[in-house]
């Protein structure tokens, strides 16, 4: 009989290509990047050495080079142009891959700078079965929700812990959702769940509230309808104890909730995938 993990990472090549699918492959640019156009300013070029970074996806670019993104520590999510990697005798080829930490350098004054170098650094496991899916599913979030040339060096340490622990077989839906709040927060579509807007104070352990996109943590209503979490929940979650399965349960369901709202709409191809196969 075939694995049921089996089967579904064999699909996930697919399944993750279609989140190429919906961005664009030329990078946006920022608004600061644009202003200095506009004003006539060429912008100068930058040599980037031994930055730590990580693959997140890639794509073709003409006929022998890609375009790679990248999780840079500094630089957060960046665009490279990776020349010739697509040749079968590239030492590029076998280097960009993901989950494995690299050094690299880059060069150029274009939207799109020049890939000058990439090292395997080592140091960590392989992600196997549902725990590689579930990293597909960490770089899809990246991809969705940072916007580019931004630093995250908080969200980068967090990724690296992540994947460490997923390569370790820790519960994935407790490591998945302390990933996902940090997202959250370091993008800055989340404040402190534990503080009431309304109240103006830390949440009670004994009532329950919601966690409103616009104005944050509340106490709940009979006519809330989105979901409704004790305030021993939010205090589990800020202390990162899984341990209750209420915790457990309400903080899927928040965090579902929460994501869903900042994407407008847009899917998740690895987290339905998830959904499916782990109930997560």
């Amino acid at each position: 009989m075939t694995d049921v993990h089996t089967v579904v990472l064999t699909q996930h090549g697919d399944a993750f290509n279609k989140v190429a699918t919906a961005i664009d492959p030329v990078p946006a640019q920022s608004k600061k990047k644009s202003q200095t156009m506009a004003a006539g300013v060429l912008p100068r070029e930058r040599k980037i050495l031994h930055q730590p970074g990580f693959v997140l996806h890639s794509w073709p670019y003409k006929e022998t080079s890609l375009i790679v993104e990248i999780f840079t520590r500094d630089y957060g999510r960046i665009a490279l142009v990776a020349k010739g990697a697509k040749r079968p005798h590239s030492q590029l080829r076998s280097v960009l891959q993901t989950f494995q930490p690299l050094q690299l350098g880059w060069t150029g004054k274009s939207e799109i700078p020049i890939l000058t170098g990439a090292d395997w650094v080592g140091g960590m496991l392989p992600l196997e079965r549902s725990a590689l899916l579930c990293g597909f599913y960490l770089n899809e979030l990246l991809i969705k929700f940072l916007v580019r040339d931004e630093p995250h060096t908080a969200l980068f340490e967090q990724y690296i812990s992540t994947l460490n622990l997923l390569a370790h077989d820790e519960p994935a839906p407790t490591v998945l959702r302390q990933f996902e709040l940090a997202l959250l927060r370091e993008s800055g579509l989340l404040g402190d769940l534990t503080f009431c807007t309304f109240s103006r104070s830390k949440v009670d352990a004994a009532l329950n509230y919601v966690v409103d996109p616009e104005v944050g943590t509340r106490i709940a209503t009979t006519s809330d309808h989105i979901p409704i979490v004790s305030g021993k929940t939010l205090l589990d979650m800020a202390q990162a104890d899984y341990s209750d399965t209420v915790t457990q349960f309400q903080s899927k369901m928040l965090m579902r909730f929460l994501l869903g709202h900042h994407l407008h709409g847009a899917s998740l191809n690895t987290r339905q995938i998830l959904i499916d196969l782990q109930n997560l």
